[in-house]
């Protein structure tokens, strides 16, 4: 009785290795993007990683700037005002989005350069943000 348990436990044991196993590991089907048709799911595709810290979006990123560094740049002035969640400052109802942290500090009176992106997410809740491009003290 003992035996067919332990060939049943086998089994089952072989069974799911094989399904765990990845594509182009010595499966039929080895190629290194099977289609959508052949695997009943949606391609994946990729973005480049917007990186570790919201203060510097890449442009290249589909979700970071909608403009270039450089081209255009609306001036904002006044006193930078800390926002409601940590390492987030407004200035003139605008959200900065990186800029150099020894200028804009909460209470700092500063002149910004930069351009609006109010498509742009955060994860701050308040302001419009506003890519800094460059800030100095007034």
């Amino acid at each position: 009785m003992k035996t067919p348990r332990t060939v049943l436990v086998a089994l089952l044991a072989g069974l799911a290795l094989t399904a765990c196993a990845a594509p182009g590991d010595g499966s039929a089907d080895s190629s290194p993007n099977p289609s959508p048709s052949t695997t009943g799911a949606a391609p994946v595709t990729s973005q480049p990683d917007p990186g570790t810290s919201p203060s510097r979006p890449d442009p290249s990123w589909k979700g970071g700037p909608s403009t270039p560094p450089g081209v255009g740049g609306t001036v904002i002035s006044g006193t930078v005002q800390a926002g409601v969640e940590p390492n987030c400052l407004l200035l003139d109802g605008h959200l900065l989005v990186g800029g150099p942290r020894d200028v804009l500090k909460a209470g700092a009176k500063v002149e910004v350069t930069g351009r609006p992106e109010p498509g742009m997410m955060t994860t701050c809740q308040q302001g419009t943000p506003f890519v800094v491009e460059s800030a100095r003290r007034a």
